[in-house]
């Protein structure tokens, strides 16, 4: 027997919550329809769009985080090789380049099947795990592309602990 389908209302929108932090943070935001909205968010090493989607099909929020870092033709295996060995590396989320602007964006999504809503929580817990993620590695990214680095050692230059103090 088929699993029975529901119809389910959904209560809160969850771009309003989005919409919600990013007026707390004092972020930038554009609202480009009635299910993506685009915050602007200054890092330390970059600054980041960050865009969040409503996915009717598939019940769940995108959020997609790109940084301006056009990857030449000529180092897309390498980036492609960092992207892989950094993804092995995060449990939540994953990294990808996007061949049609060659642009390096890290996508992650939450499930809110069957009607349930959003809370402020998981939207700014959705949003650091994105925005700590690229900091991380974004210099890795760099070595890679600008440095000519092979990314194992790209990795290995952003991912040592200091302990201690100087």
């Amino acid at each position: 027997m088929p699993p029975q389908e529901f119809d389910m209302v959904r209560i809160n929108d969850p771009l309003d919550a989005i919409e919600q932090v990013a007026a707390i943070n004092d972020w930038s935001f554009e609202r480009s329809g009635e299910d993506e909205i685009t915050i602007l968010v200054s890092g330390v090493w970059a600054d980041y769009s960050v865009s969040f989607s409503w996915m009717e099909d598939c019940q769940s929020l995108h959020l997609a985080c790109a940084f301006d870092l056009r990857v030449p033709e000529r180092r897309r295996l390498e980036t492609m090789k960092l992207v892989s060995a950094i993804n092995q590396q995060l449990i939540i989320g994953h990294f990808d380049l996007w061949f049609e602007n060659s642009a390096v964006m890290y996508r992650q999504a939450l499930p809110l099947h069957g009607g349930i809503s959003a809370n402020d929580s998981q939207i700014e817990y959705l949003l650091k795990n994105a925005l700590d993620a690229c900091e991380r590695y974004f210099q890795a990214f760099q070595f890679v592309v600008w440095a000519g680095k092979i990314a194992p050692d790209a990795l290995d230059s952003v991912l040592f602990e200091t302990q201690g103090e100087a």
